[in-house]
């Protein structure tokens, strides 16, 4: 009985049980549980930072828009349900590569600045995310940029 509990609680996030490994929708859950968390600190979640949620997931995982849609709905469910994000952040900084990481900091600054503006409680919360995630300053501070870049935005 304790194998399969503690089983159960590594597999929701943490180390692999027993050679398993998380499945590409489990990963492209706790990346979307993240972008809608960050898309939700300002306490608005409007529909540019959805859109943007949407296009980024379609174009990272290469999935259809509507399979995107439902990943959305579905991230926003397990955050509203959820008391932490951090087993979505140990899925992503156990399972995706150091470059990947990186790439999923600039994917929530964009979010983050897709109303055209950073509140403090966003700020905080990419901060705290780049260090859990194993992602330098550096690289985050470039990952800004460059979301700032393609936003059409100054930083």
């Amino acid at each position: 009985m304790l194998d399969k509990l503690r089983t159960f609680f590594l597999d929701r996030g943490g180390a692999p049980g027993d050679g398993e490994r998380h499945t590409p929708d489990e990963l492209h859950l706790a990346a979307a549980a993240l972008l809608v968390e960050a898309a939700c600190m300002d306490h608005d979640f409007g529909p540019e930072e959805r859109e943007t949620i949407e296009r980024l997931l379609a174009e990272r995982f290469e999935m259809p828009a509507d399979e995107a849609r439902q990943l959305v709905e579905t991230a926003e469910r397990e955050v509203a349900e959820s008391v932490e994000v951090f087993s979505f952040v140990r899925t992503v900084k156990n399972r995706f590569s150091h470059e990947e990481r990186v790439e999923m900091v600039e994917m929530l600054w964009q979010v983050v600045y897709a109303d055209g503006e950073l509140h403090d409680y966003e700020a905080n919360l990419l901060r705290r995310l780049t260090a859990l995630i194993h992602v330098t300053d550096q690289e985050g501070g470039a990952a800004r940029k460059r979301a700032l870049a393609k936003l059409g935005l100054e930083g």
